[in-house]
């Protein structure tokens, strides 16, 4: 594989594997593509919702950072880069923006923010490059990334409960909506299944318009905007603003962005049955990349995507050929204004009760992380590394350096770090 992509062309036999250097003919090819633009569809569509900023941009950078990612792995890591959920907690920090509707007006700040950790992130896949990956993993063990994921939906829990149900009509279509995604989740399956957070939010919409439209118990969905919306124009891009305070708030999550990477790749190459550790630095820096050009022009952070990650487990199939097309598709997404207003038509209370689901799940892949690594907390130091960043970041525990504050998020990762180094020594 190299910067100009060519795949062998292989039968689709029965429990056939295809290699990320293979592919199957491209009619299939393309149908594989699409299927993996639903499944990364839920996920990178509302993160920027719950940031205030556009889907279109959003899910028109996923599929440019796909394509650039894709160039500087030289094609060898079938990856799908999507928004990123560690940037919504820092992010909500840097702005004040409290899960409102309507597009964040402090959007700048989070934009170069965004590229700071972009560029951070490169910074760190060229020291791989040259130095391996074991210094990461000496300095981010399980016990510290499983605590800084869990933080990051732990910190968030207050923002679809305080901010996003101003009604007890609200509040109670909260929590129909979770049990929607809850139903999916457990009834269903196949694709449905793994698209529960998408499918659940459009069956609470269907509900939230019957009880709202039809029996006239809450504000109405207003599709009017939807309907003025072209399908084909420019999205609404936006340039970042580089405030010192908003930089250093953001830009630790590339420790985060880091961690995940790195999992996801060796879960790739353990699929894969190919050594993919050679790899790991132009990982990172492709991601790095992406989510610098993604901040530039108004779009989140990328990371790659568990959810297509499970696609290809699923399938066996791992022909990065897939992903060349699904980002092809995202792009073409992205330059439709009446996607975007249909996004936009979604109630705020429904974004809240999905939000609560997401909020949850984040925390609980955090926990996932100690329990597959094995994570020994009859050991004192691992209790106490986990122990008290989690309630720093739960509580949003800040500490004020002049004019810059560093908020629970940043307190809890940093502190976790710190205090596996300081505790974590053998005597």
């Amino acid at each position: 594989m190299s910067f100009i992509p060519h795949w062998r062309e292989v039968p689709a036999e029965p429990g056939r594997v295809v290699a990320p250097d293979e592919r199957l003919a491209w009619p299939q090819t393309v149908a594989l593509g699409f299927q993996h633009v639903i499944a990364m569809f839920g996920a990178t569509v509302l993160a920027p919702l719950l940031m205030g900023f556009d889907p279109n941009v959003a899910i028109l950078t996923s599929g440019v950072g796909t394509l650039i990612f894709f160039a500087l792995v030289g094609g060898q890591v079938p990856s799908y880069l999507g928004s990123s959920f560690a940037f919504i907690g820092v992010v909500i920090a840097a702005t004040g923006y409290a899960g409102q509707s309507g597009p964040n007006p402090h959007i700048g700040l989070a934009l170069g923010g965004i590229m700071a950790c972009g560029a951070l992130y490169t910074l760190f896949g060229v020291l791989v490059k040259f130095a391996g990956t074991r210094w990461i993993e000496r300095l981010m063990p399980p016990v510290v990334t499983g605590t800084v994921v869990a933080v990051i939906g732990l910190n968030l829990a207050s923002v679809p409960i305080k901010n996003m149900a101003p009604t007890d009509f609200d509040k109670w279509m909260q929590a129909l909506t979770f049990l929607c995604v809850g139903w999916v989740a457990v009834r269903t399956s196949g694709m449905v299944q793994r698209l529960l957070i998408l499918v659940g939010l459009l069956l609470a919409s269907v509900l939230y318009a019957v009880l709202t439209n039809g029996l006239g118990l809450g504000k109405p969905i207003d599709l009017g905007a939807l309907a003025a919306a072209p399908w084909l124009g420019m999205p609404n891009f936006a340039a970042p603003v580089f405030d010192g305070n908003a930089m250093l708030l953001i830009a630790p999550v590339a420790l985060i962005l880091v961690a995940e990477n790195l999992g996801h790749i060796k879960a790739v190459s353990a699929m894969t049955g190919r050594n993919l550790d050679d790899k790991i630095g132009c990982a990172f820096v492709g991601d790095g990349v992406a989510t610098m050009v993604s901040g530039a022009i108004g779009g989140s952070g990328v990371t790659t995507y568990a959810e297509n990650i499970g696609v290809m487990a699923a399938t066996r199939i791992y022909s990065s050929a897939m992903f060349v097309v699904a980002a092809g598709v995202a792009i073409v997404l992205g330059f439709s204004p009446k996607f975007g207003a249909l996004i936009q038509t979604i109630p705020l209370a429904v974004m809240g009760g999905v939000s609560i689901v997401v909020f949850g799940l984040i925390a609980v892949a955090g926990a996932k992380i100690w329990v597959d690594n094995r994570v020994d907390f009859r050991e004192n130091a691992n209790l106490l590394v986990a122990a008290i960043p989690l309630i720093l970041g739960t509580g949003d525990y800040t500490l004020q350096f002049g004019s810059f504050a560093l908020g629970g998020i940043g307190t809890a990762t940093f502190g976790a770090v710190l205090l596996h180094a300081l505790l974590g020594r053998k005597p």
